[in-house]
């Protein structure tokens, strides 16, 4: 059969698994207020286990409930009033036939003072993070073996309650990690010192869950192969954990106990190498799995960007890994793998790897509610949006724009078997998408814009491209409802001196290719995620690029993770940044900037790009509105917003009609 080794089944240590995909941890924020198993955590669970994952690992789980909290709504397995909700968890993943373990968890210095009651955060050696400046003092000996307990305690309560096994988080600069790292652990007792006695606190936990749970319970260490302090931008003096010293820990610690071992890499500090942008290449460090498995005898398995089945069944065949494990890419479709079974590959729904899970993350946990994928809208919510319905009865719906709002609701429609006529007055669908993919490293975005042309396609939607929608045309076709997803125009602040010059254009002309520059200087206008991803363009394209900003900083609303990313390659480039100097006028050869103490300076440039965000075209809306009973606007028409909120608007809008 296709794919004979990816879906063939494994063990590890007694359990079988049906297949070779394990879905990886995300801290998703589905759990109660009280940090208990809730129906909403089931149901994304349940989702995808009945999707064919063969192992899922739920998400970090708290082993203490004072000092390893990191995030609220975040699971715990720290008391004995967690165990009932643990067993509906099991229950809910076992009658889809997959399988499930707890990844035990505690943040050490890397939580904040709030989240643990404003006490200070605890570590090895008391080494603060460079990423959250919480707070944080060294543990003491006796707080060290009763750290140790927690994790074994926490054990026995997922066996008890009839979890499959556990995954000890010794990944990702968290507590476990931040023991083995030479560059968090400077211990001068048993604790810290050699490679086996910074390992001790692991080789201590899998010793106690064998002799209070018995030989026969999995259990698995998640590892950080190498931190990639070299890569960070913070100015580390040491390399902390590298990959030869990670290898002889993973070779020292099986003999204790360990079943399978699960590798990845990075820190806080380091966080692309851990969940990665846009631009890093899939399975690029599968290499570090690649060179554990060669040291053990236990399954491990890889992990590192892995969007597509194909690549995914070549490095199992090759014997670089046992297994692979899946986070974002089954946050994005949950049925990654029955799909895969299915032979059909060409309607996974791939993760573009735009790290809205990650900001969403943080965000929606002070609000309580759970994190977010932006090309999923269901992700997280199975238990909210959990009705299925195909009651459209040929009902037809008119969507006005292509972009992802409205190929969404086209989608979404034409499941619940509406007519769907989509009009789109371009030669392309994928609207602000066909920009978004314009950018050096961002051709994943593609992935989006072929998902929707291939599942509109096999649902039958009426895609009229060239089209622009009228009011007579969309009378013509009596539609029971109208949707209006026609997007978002450039901010022109008119007040500005010469902002209508010859040598003014926007970014999305830019993306869009009307405008192109080469040999010029440029500067950029804004700092946003497309103001710095068309600086990027620019530069490949041989122009020197200044990117100037009104606020104190760089890039002060874009996403962390991703304006890093660039930022470093912008860097590379010698882009010059010019934070808190806002544009007052522009001339044929220059631009005149006020900074914050009123002091004027002019810029000499040949060009000007205006990246100031932008505004709804609500337009053609709005006549629609007076003409039909039924019009709703979508994505950018409804507000302004990022991928996410384009998918979510156009999904929600279908799902309500």
């Amino acid at each position: 059969m296709a794919f004979e080794n990816l879906l063939s089944p494994i063990n590890i240590g007694t359990l079988k698994i049906r297949n070779r995909v394990v879905m990886g941890a995300m801290g998703s924020g589905t759990a109660n207020e009280n940090a208990t198993v809730s129906e909403c955590e089931c149901a994304y669970y349940a989702e995808r286990a009945k999707g064919g994952v063969g192992l899922i690992i739920n998400e970090v789980t708290r082993v203490n409930n004072d000092t390893g909290v990191m995030m609220p709504r975040q699971t715990s397995a720290a008391t004995d009033d967690c165990i009932p909700g643990l067993a509906k968890l099991a229950k809910a993943v076992h009658f889809y036939d997959g399988a499930i373990f707890i990844q035990l968890h505690h943040p050490g210095r890397q939580t904040s003072c709030e989240a643990i009651g404003g006490q200070p955060t605890i570590s090895p050696s008391g080494i603060k993070s460079m990423l959250t400046q919480a707070d944080c003092r060294a543990m003491s000996n006796a707080e060290i073996k009763s750290f140790v307990q927690d994790y074994i305690n926490a054990a026995e309560r997922c066996c008890k309650a009839g979890i499959d096994g556990v995954e000890l988080h010794g990944a990702h600069g968290y507590m476990l990690n931040q023991f083995l790292s030479p560059m968090t652990n400077k211990r001068t007792d048993e604790y810290g010192g050699s490679t086996e006695n910074r390992a001790r606190v692991v080789k201590e936990i899998i010793e106690g869950i064998r002799v209070r749970v018995g030989r026969d319970y999995p259990v698995m260490l998640r590892i950080s192969a190498d931190e990639f302090l070299r890569k960070s931008m913070f100015p580390f003096q040491e390399d902390g954990l590298l990959l030869d010293e990670a290898v002889e820990i993973c070779k020292y610690l099986v003999p204790f106990g360990l079943d399978a071992i699960n590798v990845s890499a990075g820190i806080y500090e380091t966080m692309n190498t851990a969940w990665e942008p846009i631009s890093y290449p899939e399975g690029w460090k599968i290499y570090l799995a690649e060179a554990v498995k060669k040291a053990v005898d236990v399954p491990v398995f890889g992990v590192g960007v892995i969007r597509n089945p194909d690549f995914a069944e070549k490095i199992i065949a090759a014997g670089k890994v046992d297994g692979v494990t899946i986070a974002r890419g089954l946050l994005a479709d949950p049925d990654w793998v029955k799909k895969t079974a299915e032979g059909r590959v060409e309607d996974i729904r791939r993760c573009i790897s735009c790290l809205n899970c990650m900001d969403s993350m943080i965000t929606n946990a002070m609000e309580g509610e759970p994190f977010a994928c932006a090309i999923n809208a269901r992700a997280a919510r199975e238990w909210f949006y959990n009705d299925p319905r195909q009651d459209g009865n040929n009902r037809l719906v008119v969507v006005v724009g292509g972009g992802p709002a409205g190929m969404e609701a086209a989608r979404a429609l034409a499941e619940r078997q509406f007519k769907v006529v989509l009009f789109e007055k371009g030669n392309e669908l994928g609207g602000q998408l066909c920009l978004a993919n314009k950018p050096p490293h961002k051709d994943k975005i593609n992935w989006l814009i072929e998902y929707y042309e291939i599942q509109l396609k096999k649902l039958g939607v009426d895609i009229r491209l060239n089209t622009p929608a009228t009011i007579d045309v969309i009378k013509g076709l009596n539609p029971d409802a109208v949707f209006v997803g026609t997007g978002s125009a450039s901010i022109v602040p008119q007040s500005i001196k010469g902002i209508d010059g010859k040598n003014v254009c926007t970014s999305t002309e830019i993306l869009g290719g009307k405008v192109k520059l080469s040999g010029k200087k440029v500067a950029v206008i804004g700092s946003g995620m497309t103001g710095v991803e068309t600086a990027e363009l620019l530069e490949t394209q041989n122009n020197e690029v200044y990117v100037v900003e009104m606020a104190d900083r760089i890039g002060p609303d874009a996403s962390w993770q991703s304006f890093s990313d660039v930022q470093a390659r912008l860097i590379e480039f010698g882009t010059v940044f010019m934070p808190s100097h806002k544009l007052v006028e522009i001339s044929k050869d220059a631009i005149k900037l006020e900074k914050e103490d009123g002091e004027q300076v002019e810029l000499a440039v040949d060009c000007v790009v205006l990246s100031l965000g932008v505004k709804a075209d609500q337009t053609l809306a709005d006549e629609l509105a007076e003409n039909f009973d039924k019009v709703v606007k979508i994505g950018d028409t409804a507000t302004v917003g990022r991928i996410a909120n384009a998918v979510k608007t156009g999904f929600i809008a279908a799902y309500q009609l």
